[in-house]
């Protein structure tokens, strides 16, 4: 394929759920949310299990749906 045959295709609007996840996405590798090992030196919390990790991404996900859906 050359530079000519470019592929033409355009990707459909994203739902307010698909940004919504983007954005739950983007915060949550950012902030580190989610990683159960701590680095070095003192530990602040302690690491949290794996429903309660679970439970903080699915109200960041509604938090992110809220916040989505008011910008229209």
């Amino acid at each position: 394929m050359n530079s000519e045959e470019k592929d033409n295709t355009t990707r459909p609007p994203a739902g307010k759920d698909e940004v919504a996840l983007e954005l739950m996405r983007f915060i949550a590798v950012t902030t580190g949310m989610g990683k159960t090992s701590s680095g070095p030196g003192f530990a602040g919390k302690p690491p949290k299990t794996p429903e309660e990790q679970v439970d903080a991404l699915i109200q960041l996900y509604e938090r992110c749906r809220a916040t989505v859906g008011k910008t229209n």
